[in-house]
Order: structure tokens, then C-alpha cells, then sequence
């Protein structure tokens, strides 16, 4: 085969070694990378990687200039080589990929098999691209059926109509859905009534059997779901493929998602029946997953879909129908935002709603409603930080991909970059980020090199000042246009100059524009980050590890990401949700370990057994609390479970993947200020339980009491107050959570104004459970590969 073999080298490198190859092979190709002079630091950055690749201990030039036979050097080469030769005769010639989704059916996972991530499709195999463009074009000439509703184990018709819209062809109706009435909805709720019993009493085990059933009956839509998406919610067919994959990660997750560990000397009574209300953006798997997480706490539940991607809904709920799920105990009830929606989120039989969607909607939810238990990812303003030590290339590339992915319509969306200022006065940055961005193709999502396609509905007034206004100071790196007459497709813009204090950093616009913001230096870039009504998802591009350190210890965010996207979160690896308003309710990440077990309530039934010796300060404490007259044996055994779970769960990082190209660390970070509120009926041994944990999980504790009540136990900040004047201090006095057992809806309301999490469950004296709301959970995600090597990972937690 010498006529067809050609030896290359890069020009400069090893030129003794280039002159001996070329005179033994009679030939040599010299390389090298040329650029236009503005470009000069490609090159550099082009040799540098070479070099370190050339330089690594896995490569045989890093022992090639000073090996002598018989050596280390030359021992570590023989024995490469001879390894090499001993695995030929059990390699395969055959291809390794060999994924095939026209052919392929997925298993039930066993119960007793570790969770595991299901594969996104490879798009490099050719039958798997014939395959989606099949499922594509068939549903592109198939006329859909109506969508009825799904009430009581029946499909009935809507008191009304309503119509679902192609974004990539807006004005051209697609389907009917049914849309409910208020008679219909109190049927569907005494029937979610009627179903609760025979559901919760199936059991943990068998609900879980039920829901790794329902995974493997998911990937057989698989095709059928991401045909549905492009037509139903304008998404790319790679976007669609890879949300598909995240809603059977959902089934295999949380089938096994309660512990045995959470049930020692406590019980776990479900909500009775969850109303989901998932968002148009991810309109397949959040709502899989929300119903899912209810379904294996043993509540029945009530899918409300998004008006705009109601066909995609159905494809759902179908496969979970189809997978065992009895359709009493899952019922499809489309119904209008208006009084007759308000009802189905405000009726007394709803335990728990699950929401996905603005900010605005929670607030309004709670305004009709202050005590109801939401459930809420909410809003995001996400930034990724470039410092002056980043790789320029790979931050554009990852903020690019961040910013206009699903045309930045992800809860995640990056919409603002703060560039450090060496970098954002770069001309030659610049000029790469907007040619990256111009470059993407941008059009119809049956498109399918499509890049960004259709926002959902034609912009309304914030998305369309974004797109087309610029405030004092800003101007257009890259301005966008409205394409092909669909006022719905809109190609990337990128705005310079964003103030901190803007109305555009301050204001989520959901679509496909960014803003950049110059910051002196990290410290600032940190500043401007963190200063925000929202702590969703946010970033850093740096190669400086001390850098990393700072901004891990100091960012506020609920998922943050270092060089890499920021957006396309993965179940266990990334669980994913917000800090401050980006969040309602008791705060646990979807896909994370809390996040089923947050479907109910739990209480004592006994005292638990995993226990260690309390730290001095809690020893104190608790001397205290029993001088004041609470139960010695309750509180010592609920402050050793305090301390065994401070040890085993709370104070550890957690890396479940354990991946070695790519850190993912799931950690608890505790609120800086709590307050308990005591009332006249509070049991002193409860009231001591509740500051047990509270002082045990790290955080700074005050005391509420009624003005006449006394508690000589507790010798922290005490506040003598009525409820009225309770709420009013609170509004300004910034407690990350408030501890009320019993708290009145009047309590409720002060609480979700001030923006703190209010915990008012019963106490429990399992440390697991009763510790839990005082922590924030983070998700901390970091490349660990770089230019196709694994970087050696340090202990940095």
C-alpha cells in the first residue's frame, strides 16, 4: 500500500526528524496554518494545541527526542506498541456505532439496574437521518385528528374549540384540541378523587415497575414525538431529540426515586391529586416529568397542557396511557385561561400544583391563592462571564450556542454575555462572535439544517423592543431582521453596550437576542452576574483554575456551568432549578434526588436510627432546649439524625455520573438568614426540633413569638411580635426561608412578597426530611477536556 500512504508534519516542529522522513519515505507533506494577518491568533492558538497534543505523555514524541534504547522512555514506547498488538485480534473491524432507530426496541430497565442516561440519536449514521426524515415528511402529509379531552377513562369533546398553529407557518391550522368546561373540570376532579385510594395503595415498588414500563414505551414514539415538536412547538429536529431523551430519563428516574434511607422512623402520605401545567417551550418532557414525579408519589394527576402545544402533549400522555398508566389516574384536561382555569388551579381538591412558566404567572397563581403549594421553575436572566483568560474561541462558540439554541427561547437561554473589558474591547472578538452568530442558519423547523427557528408566537412587546430597539448607549454588533415574511422567524441579534442597570438586562425576553455587558474584571463581571431578581442558570469561560474557584464560591445561580453551554441540562447529571425568583416552593431540582419526595408530606412514626454525636454547639443547644422543658430521648435521637445527615448528605458534593471527561457536582448550599415562627399552640418539643435543625444545617437563626410567650431555650435573636407586624418586617428583613408550622394564608402571602420560601409542614425527627428546606440545591457543571485530552481533575470542593 506505499502508493497510497503520505507522511505529514507540521512545518517548524522536529525538523531533523522531518529531513530523516522525508529522505526514508521519499516524500513528506509539510503543513501549516495560514491566516489573514487580523487573524494571527488562530495561528498561534493552532501551534499551541499541536504542541500540547505533541507534548502530552500519551503521545510518543513527548519520549521521541531523548529515548535510548533499553530506557524508561523506550519501555514506555515497547510497551504501548506491544499492548496495542495484543488487542488487534479482539478488536472489531465491524463499525462501533451502531445505533439504528428504525429497528432498534428498548428494554424495561429492572428495577434493581442503576439508573442510566438514555442516548440522544447519532445523526453521523445515515439510516438514522433516512429514518427522521421519513417520520417528518409522513406527518407533514398526514391531516391530524381533533385532540378530545380525557376525562374519567373517556374521550369526550370540549364545550369549545381551538385551534393549533404550524410556527413555521403561522396562519395555517393544523388541528383542533377540545378545550374544557366548568362541568367538565368537576368531573375530572371527582374522578382524580375517586382514583387516589387504589393508586397510592399500589405501592412505591409497583408504581415504579409502572413508570420503567413507561420509558421503554416512550422510545418507541420516539419518531412520532419529534415529528409532533417540529410541526407543534417549531422545533429542530435535534432540539426535539434531545428534550425526547430528557422525558425517559424522567420514567427511569423517577421509578427509582424514593429512598429506603428517607423512610427511617417517618411515613409519606401523598398530596391527593396534582394539577401540571407545563410550559410550550419543553413541551414534552417537563410536563413527562412532572406527571411522572407526582404518579410515583402516589397522587393522582390533572395535565392542563400549554394552549400552543397541546398535540404535543397528547402524543404523551398516549404513550404513558399505553404503558399501564390507568387514564382515571392521569387525565388530559385542556381548559382556557380565564375563570374557568383559575377555578381548576384554586379548587380545595387540587393538593399541589406544578408549574413551568413566567414569573408573572406564579405570583398570580399565589395572588388568587396565597397558601396553595406550587411548585414552580420560574423565570431566568442568565449570563455566561468571559474573562481575559478564557479560550476566545470556545467561549463564542458556547455563548453562540447558549444564546440562540431553540431561537433562545430555553429557560436557560444565555441573553447576556459580560465580557471582561480586554476581551469586549478585542475588535477581533467581536468580529468572530458576530460572524459565528450570523452564520447560523436560521429558518422554517422543517428545515432541517435549521439553527434557530421560529419563536412561538409573533414577539410580543418586551421580545419585539429587544429586536428592534436600542436604549441609551447600546448599539447592534449584529441587528436582527424578520425573515421570509413570518413574523415569528427572526435571524440573531446581538446588542453592545447593555448598562447593568438597563431595562434589558433586567428584563427576559425569551428569543433570539443578546446583549453584552463590559465588565473591569472578574470581580465586577461576578457583581453584575449576581445582581438579579433571577438565579436560573449562568457560566463562566475561563482556563484559569483560580478564577473557576472564585466564581464557584461566589455565583448565584441554581445550575452553573464552566466552559461549556449553558443551556441542555441532563437528568441526575445537571438536576435543574433556580434560586431566588427564579423559584416557588420547597426548591427541589427536576431530575435531581428531592424532587419526587417533595409530592407529600411526611411524618414521625418513630424514631430514626441512623444517628452521630452531635457537634459542641448543637450539644449545647440541646441542653438548653431540654432545661426549657422539651423531650430529652426525642431531641437527642432527632439531633444525632441532624448530625448523621449533615455528614452523609448536606455538607458532601455529590458526583453521581462520575464522568471522567465532565464534573458534575450536585451540592447543598445553605441559606445565610432563616426565621421560625413560634405560635401560642406551639409544642416546646416541636418548637425545639424545628431550632435543632435549623441550627444544625449551618444557617443564622431568628425566633418569632407571640409578644406574651417565653422560651427560655433559645438564646439566639428572639422577636416579640404579632402576626401583623411579623409580615410587615419581614418584607425587608430578607430571610431565605421562613419555618411556620401552621401557617395561616395571611403569613403565606407576606412570605411569597418578601420572596423568601416558606417550610410550614409539620416537623418530622428525621434529619433527611426536617433539614431539607433550609438548603438551596446547585448544580456545578465543568468541562474536564480539552483539545481531545482529559484534564486531571483536582479536588476543588
Amino acid at each position: 500500500v506505499e502508493d497510497r500512504v503520505e507522511f505529514e508534519m507540521l512545518e517548524g516542529m522536529a525538523n531533523h526528524q522531518a529531513r530523516a522522513v522525508r529522505d526514508a519515505a521519499d516524500g513528506l507533506l509539510l503543513y501549516a496554518p495560514v491566516v489573514k494577518r487580523e487573524d494571527f491568533h488562530s495561528a498561534i492558538a493552532y501551534l499551541v494545541r499541536r504542541l500540547d497534543e505533541n507534548t502530552s505523555p500519551e503521545n510518543f514524541l513527548h519520549d521521541l527526542f531523548g529515548m535510548k534504547q533499553g530506557d524508561a522512555g523506550w519501555e514506555n514506547q515497547k510497551s504501548r506498541f506491544l499492548s496495542a498488538c495484543d488487542a488487534i485480534d479482539s478488536t472489531s473491524s465491524g463499525p462501533r456505532r451502531v445505533q439504528n432507530r428504525a429497528t432498534e426496541r428498548r428494554a424495561v430497565l429492572p428495577m434493581d439496574q442503576a439508573f442510566h442516561n438514555e442516548a440522544d440519536t447519532d445523526w453521523s449514521l445515515p439510516h438514522n437521518v433516512a429514518w427522521i426524515y421519513s417520520k417528518v415528511e409522513l406527518l407533514g402529509l398526514t391531516r391530524v385528528a381533533d385532540v378530545p379531552l380525557q376525562i374519567g377513562g373517556k374521550f369526550v369533546q370540549g364545550e369549545e374549540w381551538a385551534s393549533g398553529e404550524d410556527p413555521s407557518s403561522p396562519g395555517e391550522l393544523i388541528y383542533r384540541h377540545a378545550m374544557a368546561g366548568a362541568a367538565q373540570i368537576e368531573i375530572a376532579l371527582g374522578c382524580a378523587v375517586s382514583a387516589r385510594d387504589s393508586w397510592r395503595n399500589l405501592g412505591f415498588k409497583a408504581r415504579g415497575e409502572l413508570l420503567a414500563k413507561a420509558a421503554a414505551v416512550l422510545a418507541e414514539r420516539r419518531g412520532d414525538a419529534i415529528a409532533t415538536m417540529v410541526m407543534d412547538a417549531g422545533k429542530s429536529v435535534m432540539e426535539a431529540d434531545a428534550e425526547f431523551s430528557e422525558a425517559i430519563d424522567f420514567a427511569d428516574y423517577y421509578a427509582r426515586g424514593f429512598s429506603e434511607e428517607w423512610f427511617d422512623g417517618t411515613a409519606f402520605e401523598p398530596f391527593g391529586t396534582v394539577l401540571v401545567t407545563p410550559p410550550w417551550n419543553f413541551p414534552f418532557a417537563i410536563p413527562c416529568g412532572g406527571i411522572l414525579a407526582a404518579l410515583m408519589a402516589g397522587n393522582t394527576v390533572i395535565l392542563k397542557p400549554a394552549p400552543e402545544t397541546v398535540l404535543t402533549a397528547w402524543v404523551m400522555v398516549n404513550a404513558l396511557w399505553d404503558a399501564g398508566i390507568p387514564h382515571e389516574v392521569l387525565q388530559f384536561l385542556p381548559c382556557p385561561d380565564n375563570g374557568i382555569g383559575r377555578s381548576l388551579v384554586t379548587d380545595p381538591r387540587i393538593g399541589a400544583v406544578v408549574l413551568t412558566g413566567a414569573y408573572e404567572t406564579a405570583r398570580m397563581f399565589l395572588g388568587w391563592k396565597p397558601e396553595l403549594r406550587l411548585l414552580a421553575e420560574t423565570s431566568g436572566k442568565n449570563a455566561l462571564i468571559i474573562t481575559a483568560a478564557a479560550d476566545p474561541d470556545l467561549a463564542i462558540k458556547d455563548l453562540v450556542k447558549s444564546a440562540f439554541g431553540h431561537a433562545g427561547q430555553k429557560c436557560s437561554a444565555a441573553s447576556l454575555g459580560i465580557i471582561e473589558a480586554e476581551v469586549y474591547d478585542d475588535p477581533g472578538f467581536r468580529r468572530r462572535l458576530r460572524d459565528a452568530a450570523a452564520s447560523l442558519c436560521v429558518g422554517s423547523a422543517w428545515r432541517y439544517g435549521s439553527f434557530v427557528t421560529p419563536v412561538i408566537r409573533e414577539p410580543g412587546d418586551a421580545l419585539l423592543k429587544a429586536l428592534t430597539t436600542l436604549d441609551d448607549g447600546e448599539e447592534w454588533l449584529l441587528e436582527p431582521k424578520m425573515l421570509d415574511g413570518n413574523p415569528r422567524l427572526w435571524s440573531p441579534g446581538i446588542k453592545l453596550g447593555v448598562k447593568p442597570d438597563s431595562w434589558f438586562r433586567r428584563t427576559e425576553c425569551f428569543g433570539p437576542v443578546l446583549g453584552l455587558v463590559r465588565a473591569d474584571d472578574l470581580k465586577d463581571a461576578i457583581r453584575i452576574q449576581n445582581d438579579s431578581d433571577f438565579a436560573l442558570t449562568g457560566g463562566i469561560h475561563s482556563l484559569d483554575p483560580a478564577e473557576i474557584d472564585i466564581w464557584r464560591e461566589k455565583v448565584e445561580v441554581g445550575n452553573a456551568y464552566i466552559n461549556r453551554p449553558i443551556t441542555g441540562a441532563i437528568v441526575q447529571r445537571q438536576p435543574f432549578g433556580g434560586w431566588k425568583r427564579s423559584c416557588f416552593g420547597p426548591g427541589a431540582k427536576a431530575g435531581g434526588p428531592n424532587y419526587a419526595m417533595q409530592f407529600g408530606t411526611w411524618s414521625s412514626t418513630g424514631m430514626p436510627s441512623r444517628r452521630l454525636t452531635v457537634t459542641k454547639p448543637i450539644e449545647i443547644l440541646l441542653a438548653n432546649l431540654i432545661k426549657a422543658g422539651g423531650d430529652p430521648e426525642f431531641l437527642t435521637i432527632a439531633a444525632e439524625s441532624d448530625a448523621y445527615w449533615m455528614s452523609a448528605e448536606f455538607s458532601k458534593t455529590h458526583d453521581r455520573s462520575a464522568l471522567s471527561c465532565e464534573s458534575n457536582i450536585f451540592r447543598y448550599r445553605p441559606f445565610a438568614r432563616v426565621l421560625v415562627r413560634a405560635w401560642e399552640e406551639t409544642d416546646v418539643r416541636l418548637l425545639g426540633r424545628i431550632l435543632l435543625a435549623a441550627s444544625a444545617s449551618g444557617v443564622a437563626v431568628d425566633l418569632s413569638m407571640p409578644e406574651s410567650h417565653a422560651f427560655p431555650g433559645w438564646s439566639g435573636t428572639v422577636w416579640r411580635e404579632n402576626e401583623e407586624r411579623l409580615c410587615r418586617r419581614i418584607a425587608t428583613a430578607a430571610y431565605g426561608v421562613i419555618r411556620a408550622p401552621g401557617a395561616s394564608s395571611i403569613l403565606a402571602a407576606a412570605a411569597v412578597e418578601a420572596g423568601s420560601r416558606l417550610a410550614s409542614q409539620a416537623p418530622v425527627s428525621n434529619g433527611r426530611i426536617e433539614m431539607l428546606p433550609y438548603f438551596r440545591e446547585q448544580a456545578v457543571s465543568e468541562t474536564l477536556h480539552r483539545h481531545g485530552a482529559v484534564v486531571a481533575r483536582r479536588d476543588r470542593f
